[in-house]
């Protein structure tokens, strides 16, 4: 009688195998789509309202990973790393980042809507392009120095280590970093679901004429899906960085599942470009301003 399970190694190859795939297609959707995305919201909306300022970073940061991906296709297409250690530390920079700033932009995003539904006179002071700017640029700040520690402690560990395994090695010196990474999106999170239940209250309660019923649902999808990427990217990855242990193989598989899993997100981002903007294919100078829906 034939043993049906697969041994580690047979799972192994097979995790591998489908992370490269997965990572590819990643590419060939999200390249172009962030690449457009980014590209309408420099030629069209210039920049002009704190709406477009907010997506353009989240685009960058999405970009950015979109970008550091080839370098894992390979990987785990030849189980093999035979670039520079510099390389490597890019690579998984570019992630950790990407997953800090996406989180944060895609709360702002919902921050901004929030203000612009709920408190839309109040907020006209606070909901500024040059607001927008400052907090996308403490943001980016933030994250770099936050990079640069953690990219020494992986160079470091590397050095030690060898470049083998690049993309997959552990660094105990960042494993606080991990559980408050994890916190932080936790709380980005409750903050996307309050923001959610406050706009859609405000929405069911002015369902007048002057808010159009397209402009209520575009605003409502774009909540919905601000909470989708937290819920099936962000939240699985940070479990498992809560739960993980150094000396344990089962919890290091999941963090690598999560971490292919949250690699998608730049794939959908771009839909709240779609639905958060007036017109979005439109040239800046035919759009109305900066409404409830822009």
């Amino acid at each position: 009688m034939s043993n049906s399970v697969d041994s580690p190694d047979d799972s192994e190859s097979n995790f591998y195998f489908v992370s490269a795939i997965v990572y590819a297609a990643v590419i060939i959707v999200g390249l172009p789509l962030n690449g457009v995305s980014l590209w309408v919201l420099l030629r069209r909306h210039g920049l002009k309202s704190p709406s477009s300022v907010l997506m353009t970073n989240l685009a960058l940061s999405d970009l950015l990973l979109v970008l550091s991906l080839p370098l894992r296709v390979y990987y785990y297409a030849t189980k093999s790393w035979p670039f520079s250690a510099q390389l490597c530390v890019s690579a998984l920079i570019l992630f950790r980042n990407n997953i800090r700033t996406s989180s944060v932009f895609i709360t702002f995003i919902s921050m901004d809507r929030l203000l612009a539904v709920v408190f839309p006179l109040r907020s006209r002071s606070l909901r500024t392009t040059t607001c927008a700017w400052r907090a996308c640029v403490f943001v980016w700040i933030l994250i770099i120095a936050l990079s640069t520690p953690e990219s020494l402690a992986i160079a470091r560990t590397l050095k030690d280590n060898g470049t083998t395994n690049c993309l997959e090695i552990r660094v105990p010196a960042l494993m606080i970093v991990g559980y408050i990474q994890s916190i932080t999106v936790f709380v980005l999170f409750g903050l996307n679901v309050i923001s959610t239940v406050m706009v859609t209250r405000v929405l069911i309660k002015k369902s007048d004429v002057a808010t159009k019923a397209n402009n209520r649902l575009n605003v409502v999808v774009i909540f919905v899906i601000n909470l989708l990427v937290f819920a099936v990217f962000f939240l699985p990855f940070s479990v498992a960085i809560m739960l993980t242990t150094l000396t344990s193989e089962d919890s290091f598989r999941r963090v690598r599942a999560t971490i292919c899993l949250a690699s998608i997100n730049c794939c959908l981002d771009p839909l709240i470009y779609y639905f958060s903007l007036d017109a979005f294919w439109r040239d800046k100078d035919k759009l109305s301003g900066d409404t409830v829906n822009s």
